[in-house]
């Protein structure tokens, strides 16, 4: 697994019972993304896909609608003390044409494992216009299919197995299938690094497509899924009001509490059957 995961020693108490063991533990490390050579977020991932995390972050933040607006993706020299390569940080060139954005909106992109729009300035910058609306998207899931969703997801969370510390982000079809899925530190790294994929194999806008969360479904999340075109997303945990809120406005259909063959659908429930 590399970077992905670290052991660290740890002292087990088990009753009466001490002893010291060594522990697999998640990796947590600092990842900045730089635009045309100009530092632009920095945020705390779990090393692994770091270039679809790049990619997922610049389409929902608006700077990107496509894999088309990318003319590169690399890794910078940042080196460490010993001059070894950290791999820290990603330079993006945008295609010709392609603008960063106003700087007039303020946003602060430092952004932390447990919170991603800490730095927004304001609501309104964070209700950014989508270009994949997922409004007009007419598909329909079976309840029963959408029940059975976490099961498959945890299934395929081989590294939640080894460290029990990651969020996970899987995407569905309509029948169930699972497409994707990946796994972070930061539930929004997660999704990020799932819309990065989805970039990359130039599946966006994500029509047709169910986005299930491994914890709560917050405004932020929400609005990744709306910028992506997702019509569906879902929640094993509670839904935010704010997110509530935006999936009515924008046509997103929102469940939370997805546990067993229970589920809350808080907006535009007939896309459920």
């Amino acid at each position: 697994m590399g970077r992905v995961t670290t052991r660290r020693p740890v002292r087990r108490i088990d009753g009466e019972q001490r002893r010291t063991r060594v522990d697999t533990v998640v990796a947590e490390e600092p990842l900045e993304i730089r635009v045309n050579r100009v530092p632009l977020a920095v945020t705390m991932r779990t090393p692994g896909s770091d270039m679809e995390l790049a990619q997922g972050f610049l389409l929902t933040e608006g700077i990107i609608t496509g894999r088309a607006d990318i003319a590169s993706i690399r890794y910078c020299n940042s080196v460490d003390d010993n001059g070894v390569n950290t791999y820290d940080v990603l330079d993006v060139d945008l295609a010709t044409g392609v603008l960063l954005p106003d700087t007039g909106i303020e946003r602060n992109f430092y952004t932390t494992s447990s919170c991603g729009v800490c730095g927004k300035a304001s609501l309104d910058a964070i209700r950014q216009r989508t270009k994949h609306s997922p409004a007009a998207d007419t598909v329909r899931v079976d309840s029963a299919t959408v029940a059975e969703l976490p099961d498959r997801l945890r299934a395929a969370q081989k590294v939640f197995d080894t460290t029990g510390g990651l969020h996970a982000a899987g995407l569905f079809t309509r029948s169930g299938e699972l497409l994707a899925v990946r796994e972070d530190v930061g539930r929004h790294n997660a999704v990020d690094k799932l819309i990065g994929w989805a970039t990359e194999q130039d599946r966006v806008p994500l029509r047709g497509t169910v986005l299930l969360v491994s914890g709560r479904a917050s405004f932020e999340l929400a609005q990744k899924a709306v910028m992506a075109g997702i019509p569906i997303l879902a929640a094993v945990s509670a839904p935010s009001s704010l997110a509530i809120d935006l999936a009515h406005d924008t046509g997103l259909t929102l469940i939370g509490f997805l546990r067993g063959t229970t589920m809350n659908l808080y907006t535009h429930p007939d896309r459920i059957t």
